[in-house]
């Protein structure tokens, strides 16, 4: 039997093609992936309490499940579970940063995490002259837009923000020591 040839009768030559546009996005059919993968990833953008329903619901799997990893993960530290009725999850902000400091550590020797640092501090000190402030909380969108754009400023308040919290973290991976040092202290 030969597989290639077609019966004649299999489609309507008067048929119109499917309409491919209504068919569902590539995106949508394929967006599954593990449920502990889809889990995490919305706990990760958690800004504020959030009940099991509601991750179950963004995670697309089924409120029990969805329970029993975020017990688990809160077993680890990455989640807090808020008790009352009903039970509520956030994501452990403290549990975050420790990871990324680690993260910082294992990717970079400690004479990097000081250069980094101290390009860091320059970028922050640049900004504090530009403004003519000490944090980025002080400086006023419409008061210092004066030739920029109130978006201009925005964007560079956000970087500011941005870098006040990579000078801490890597200031912090630097305060902790270097697993390639013993743990040893790397001044800046």
């Amino acid at each position: 039997m030969d597989l290639t040839n077609t019966p004649d009768d299999v489609r309507d030559p008067d048929e119109e093609p499917p309409d491919f546009t209504e068919w569902d996005a590539p995106e949508e059919v394929l967006k599954g992936g593990p449920t502990r993968e889809r889990l995490l990833g919305v706990i990760l953008q958690l800004r504020t309490p959030t009940k099991v329903a509601e991750i179950a619901d963004k995670a697309d799997c089924d409120t029990e499940t969805a329970r029993d990893y975020l017990e688990w993960f809160t077993s680890m530290g990455m989640t807090r579970e808020i008790p009352g009725r009903p039970v509520r999850y956030e994501r452990n902000e403290s549990y975050l940063r420790w990871r990324r400091i680690e993260q910082i550590r294992e990717q970079y020797s400690e004479s990097d995490i000081v250069k980094e640092l101290k390009e860091t501090m320059a970028q922050l000190e640049e900004y504090r002259a530009r403004f003519n402030a000490d944090s980025p909380d002080e400086v006023s969108l419409v008061d210092d837009a004066g030739e920029s754009s109130v978006e201009e400023v925005w964007e560079a308040v956000s970087e500011w923000k941005t870098l006040e919290r990579r000078a801490e973290l890597l200031d912090t991976a630097r305060q902790n020591g270097h697993p390639s040092s013993g743990g040893a202290r790397v001044d800046a």
